[in-house]
């Protein structure tokens, strides 16, 4: 049995991923594990397959490198295809557009071996920005999986939504086969729709079961970030989408007779913040996408209660 995989979920990635592969090609410190790669090429219809091929038979890429096709298309499908294919006692997941440190892998096996309990954990994402953010990006920046949390391991708070992002997370697999759903509500961004939180729905039921969710900052990886990911046309609904997930998420750890005061809670708690953060920047919300991203994730947290989350099929 291989000791970790490292997953990369894709759709029509052929122009990102030889990065991310060069960058597992020159992980260090990892002679004394096993660990393959798997890609799963979510129903891409670029020349990902070819890319992926010509690393299959290069004689010099060290690790064994496998390529699945997922023609049902969705983050949280591409994430459970893996889990599946994945013959390891830990799957990390990385994006096609994150490069981890050299020694990230390495890291991350260790991290898992001396933390028994840990069912899920992840590192620091920083920020490879194309051009330069707006200013107080900081404020929204999680938005966009960046997480630096800091120099010293501690638990994170699932009870309060303080998750980590699926980009860079590992997942010791019997947390996840034993308790995450085959179909999740969530199933990530499809069809132009920016709904978003299918990465803490897994992890929320990890947590449910008992394990616990680490964040170990030895674990680096650089988030590419292109200069349309800060624009405003991309930003807002990718917060509005943020926001709509809220209540889903505060639902699924939530006993019966909580379910309530939960619905309750989310919508007068958003009122709250909608109208305050109204008043505050009413006469910047159109000049100012710091506070127009803030306004959106308010605003889908309000209406998260009423929302209805579509059935996705698969595009074949």
């Amino acid at each position: 049995m291989i000791d970790i995989t490292v997953a990369i979920p894709t759709y029509n990635g052929a122009k990102r991923l030889p990065n991310v592969l060069e960058k597992l090609r020159s992980q260090t410190v990892t002679e004394h594990f096993s660990w393959q790669i798997i890609i799963i090429d979510n129903n891409s219809n670029d020349n990902t397959a070819e890319v992926v091929k010509k690393y299959q038979t290069e004689e010099s890429f060290p690790y064994p490198l496998k390529y699945y096709f997922e023609a049902k298309q969705g983050l949280a499908t591409a994430r459970q295809r893996a889990i599946n294919e994945a013959n390891s006692t830990f799957v990390a997941f990385l994006d096609d557009d994150n490069l981890p440190n050299p020694d990230w892998v390495a890291a991350a096996y260790s991290f898992g071996k001396t933390h028994p309990k840990a069912g899920a954990y992840s590192g620091q994402i920083h920020a490879d920005f194309e051009v330069k953010p707006p200013e107080n990006f900081q404020r929204i920046q999680a938005f966009l999986a960046i997480r630096e949390h800091g120099s010293e391991p501690h638990l994170f708070q699932p009870e309060n939504l303080r998750l980590p992002p699926g980009a860079g997370l590992v997942i010791r697999k019997q947390a996840w086969i034993e308790n995450v759903p085959l179909n999740t509500v969530l199933q990530g961004r499809i069809n132009g729709r920016m709904i978003a939180g299918d990465d803490y729905e897994a992890l929320l039921y990890i947590y449910k079961a008992g394990w616990e969710i680490w964040y170990n900052p030895d674990m680096h990886i650089y988030h590419q970030i292109p200069h349309w990911r800060l624009e405003r046309n991309y930003l807002l609904p990718l917060c509005r989408g943020c926001g709509l997930a809220t209540c889903q998420l505060r639902l699924i750890n939530a006993k019966n007779w909580q379910k309530p005061l939960v619905i309750s809670r989310t919508l007068l708690g958003n009122l709250r913040r909608v109208t305050l953060h109204y008043l505050k920047y009413r006469q910047q919300l159109k000049t100012d996408i710091i506070a127009a991203c803030e306004m959106e994730f308010f605003l889908g947290s309000l209406i998260s209660p009423f929302y209805i989350f579509p059935k996705y099929k698969s595009s074949n």
